[in-house]
Formats: structure tokens, sequence, C-alpha cells
């Protein structure tokens, strides 16, 4: 290649102080996002976040959490009061949500619903096999309060 085709750079000599400039722009926008007094902002309490956080009570009772030891914690009871509540809001809100918090919710619910199913049927043939470990929930009587039935056994698994 001779010297007529070799391609010539060009360097801006400005590009090093639009970088700067740029970037002190950015550092100022983030300044002026960051909470003040150093805390955590809160997510905004929203529909959204409501059923967000119903939803996750009820995987925590499904056993989406291990506890500290490794071993997998199921709650079918405390799941389903969750997966109800959650059908509560449905039910009470009807006609009031948006078309995304609607589908949102309906999407939610039927998910939960398909996994609750699944897990009681896994949990029941743990059960039946000797596998998990059944621990009655605190405090609870084998007759449950004032001679109700018992809350409902937490299984683990290690």
């Amino acid at each position: 290649m001779s010297d007529a085709e070799t391609p010539k750079l060009h360097v801006d000599s400005d590009w090093k102080a639009q970088a700067q400039a740029e970037k002190e722009r950015l550092s100022k926008q983030e300044a002026e996002k960051a909470p003040k007094g150093g805390r955590e902002e809160m997510p905004p309490a929203d529909f959204r976040s409501l059923v967000g956080i119903l939803a996750s009570q009820a995987v925590n009772g499904l056993g989406g959490y291990a506890d500290e030891q490794g071993r997998v914690m199921v709650d079918l009871v405390g799941s389903r009061f969750a997966i109800d509540l959650l059908a509560v809001v449905e039910e009470k809100t009807k006609g009031n949500l948006t078309p995304e918090e609607a589908k949102d919710l309906k999407e939610v619910l039927a998910e939960l619903r398909s996994r609750f199913v699944q897990i009681a049927q896994a949990v029941a043939a743990r059960m039946a096999s000797g596998q998990g470990v059944p621990t009655a929930p605190a405090g609870a009587t084998p007759m449950g309060r004032a001679g109700e039935p018992p809350a409902g056994p937490k299984l683990v698994v290690p």
C-alpha cells in the first residue's frame, strides 16, 4: 500500500474535553436521582408491588427458598393462604384494574395455582414414602385451637 492509499486518521483534539463533560453530566444526573440521607429508596407502593409481595409469600411457602441449613421448607397452608389472598384481590378489584394489571394478576394466580398443585402432589408422595420430615407449626396442638383441626404440617426436606 502506498502513502496515498493508506487511510489517514483524524483525531479530534477536543474529544477528551467532550468525554469529561459527558461524564460530569451523567454524574450530576445520578447524584440527583440518589436518595437523600444514604437510604435506599423503597419500590413504589403500587398494585404490582402488592401482587409481588403476596406472590413471593406463596412461592416461599412452596419451597422456593431454603433455610440456613440448605433444607427446603414447604408450608402448603401458608402458601394457599397467600394464593387465596391474591384471589380476593382479583375479585375485589374486578373492573378497576388496567388491562395490564388484570392480565398480570391472572397470570400470577394461574402460575401459583399450578405450582401449588405440583408441590402438593410431590409433598404427598414424599410423605407417603417416608422421605419428608413433617413438623408442626409453632404453637400448634394436635387438635389445633379450641378443637379446630390442626393448621397443617410443614415439610422439611433435607
